[in-house]
C-alpha cells in the first residue's frame, strides 16, 4: 500500500465513483456501538482500530485475547459426489496434500498460475465430503470464478455465506471454552462443527497472528450475540486491521498482494513447507498443479531469491516499497521491502522483503533508501515472534 495510506493494511480513499458504496459484515453495527473507526479494506468497511488504540489492541492479543471480525474473508465449499473425488480435483488446482487431509483437519496452501505464481494463498478443511476454502477478501471473487472454471464437471464450488471471527491469545480457549466447552479439546490446525449460545458453528484451531486462537464461522443473524459473548470477558479485547497487521508482520506472515502474488512461487516466499513429498518430484502424485515445472524446479535448485526478515537499525519503520542495497553507498538496488512496520512486542521496528539467495544469510547488513538516505537493516530469521499454537 502507498506510503500515505494511514495504515499499511488500509486502501487508499478512492472517487466516490470509482467503487460502489464498501459491504457492511454482520458486524458492523457492533464496531460502531465500540466506537471503531472505520475504513475502506477489501469492498468491505472494517474497523481499523477500537478506542484502545492499535498497540493496547496489538498487546492485548499477544498477552491475552483479542477478538477480530475477519467476516471479509471469503469461505467457499468444494463438493462432489465423494471427499476423495473433490480432493483429487482440487489438488488439479493447489500443490498439496489434500487427498491425505484427515476429516477435521484444515491445511494451509496455495492457488498457482500457469508460470508458478501464486494467485492467492488459503486454507483447506475437510468436513465429511466437503472442503471448504477460506480464501483472501481482495480475491475471494477471482478464485470462485477460477475454480468454477477449472474444476472438472461434476466438482462444485459455491460461496458460503455468513460471519467469520478470530479470537486469538493465550487465553483465547480459556474465553471460548466458557461457550462451547468441547473447543478445548481442539489441537492446532483441526476442526469441527459445534454450537455456540445456540448457533450452529465451524470452529477451526487457527488464525493470522502467531498465538494459539481461532476461527469461528457463524450465521450472519448469530455473530454479534457470539462476539458481545466474548467480549463481556474482561481478558478480550475488540481488535482492529491495525493489529491485526502488525501482529501478521510479527508473526513473519505474508500478506497476498504485498509479500506474495502472481509475481512470485511458493518457494522464494519460504512457503516450501505446505508442498509435501507426494507432490514434489518423484512423489506418488507429482506435479500436475498450474506451474509445477517452475515451482519442482526451484524446490530442487534452490530459488535465485529468497523472503527474508529485517529489523532496521534505530526507531524508524521502513515502509513496503522500499528499495534494498548491499552497501550505503553506491550500486544499483538488490531487493526491496514487501511489508513493513513498528513491531509492539518487541518495542522496534520489523519489515519483511526480498534479496537475492546469495545475500540473504541472516546476520548480514543491508540497506534501505528512507528519506534520501540509506538506513541499516539486519537480516533476521523469521518470525520475529515465536509462534504458539497448541500442538500437543
Amino acid at each position: 500500500m502507498p506510503p500515505e495510506s494511514p495504515h499499511p493494511a488500509v486502501e487508499r480513499d478512492a472517487p466516490a465513483h470509482a467503487s460502489p458504496p464498501p459491504i457492511e459484515t454482520p458486524l458492523h453495527a457492533l464496531h460502531l456501538r465500540l466506537g471503531a473507526r472505520m475504513v475502506p479494506f477489501a469492498g468491505h468497511a472494517m474497523p481499523l482500530h477500537y478506542p484502545a488504540g492499535v498497540l493496547k489492541e496489538h498487546l492485548r492479543a499477544r498477552e491475552a485475547a483479542g477478538l477480530f471480525d475477519v467476516s471479509h474473508m471469503g469461505r467457499i465449499v468444494v463438493t462432489a459426489g465423494s471427499g476423495a473425488e473433490a480432493a483429487a480435483a482440487l489438488e488439479r488446482l493447489i500443490p498439496i496434500d489434500i487427498l491425505g487431509l484427515p476429516q477435521g483437519r484444515q491445511r494451509y496452501g496455495f492457488l498457482t498460475d500457469e508460470a508458478g505464481g501464486i494467485r492467492d494463498d488459503l486454507m483447506v478443511a475437510r468436513l465429511d465430503d466437503r472442503l471448504i476454502l477460506v480464501v483472501n477478501a481482495a480475491n475471494k471473487a477471482a478464485d470462485l470464478a477460477h475454480l468454477r472454471a477449472n474444476l472438472p464437471g461434476g466438482v462444485r464450488a459455491a460461496e458460503l455465506p455468513g460471519a467469520l471471527l478470530a479470537l486469538q491469545g493465550p487465553r483465547a480457549e480459556a474465553s471460548l471454552a466458557r461457550l462451547a466447552p468441547d473447543v478445548a479439546a481442539l489441537r492446532f490446525m483441526e476442526v469441527r462443527e459445534t454450537r455456540i449460545l445456540g448457533a450452529p458453528a465451524t470452529v477451526s484451531r487457527s488464525g493470522y497472528t502467531g498465538e494459539d486462537g481461532f476461527e469461528i464461522a457463524l450465521p450472519a443473524d448469530e455473530a454479534e450475540p457470539v462476539a458481545e459473548a466474548l467480549l463481556a470477558d474482561p481478558d478480550v479485547l475488540p481488535v482492529g486491521l491495525g493489529a491485526r497487521d502488525s501482529l501478521r508482520l510479527e508473526a513473519g506472515l505474508c500478506l497476498h498482494g504485498a509479500d506474495i502474488d502472481r509475481d512470485t512461487d511458493p518457494v522464494e516466499a519460504g512457503l516450501a513447507f505446505a508442498i509435501p513429498p507426494a507432490r514434489r518430484r518423484g512423489g506418488v502424485r507429482e506435479g500436475g498443479f498450474p506451474g509445477a515445472e517452475r515451482i519442482l524446479g526451484a524446490l530442487e535448485r534452490g530459488p535465485e531469491r529468497r523472503r527474508v526478515g529485517l529489523l532496521p537499525q534505530g526507531r524508524a519503520p521502513v515502509r513496503a516499497g522500499a528499495p534494498l542495497y548491499a552497501a550505503e553507498a553506491g550500486g544499483e538496488p538488490v531487493g526491496h521491502v514487501t511489508s513493513g512496520g513498528f513491531g509492539p512486542s518487541l518495542g522496534a521496528p520489523v519489515a519483511m522483503g526480498y534479496l537475492p539467495a546469495s545475500l540473504a544469510e541472516p546476520g548480514r547488513t543491508v540497506f534501505a533508501e528512507l528519506r534520501g538516505q540509506r538506513l541499516a537493516l539486519a537480516i533476521a530469521r523469521l518470525p520475529f515472534v515465536p509462534a504458539r499454537f497448541k500442538r500437543g
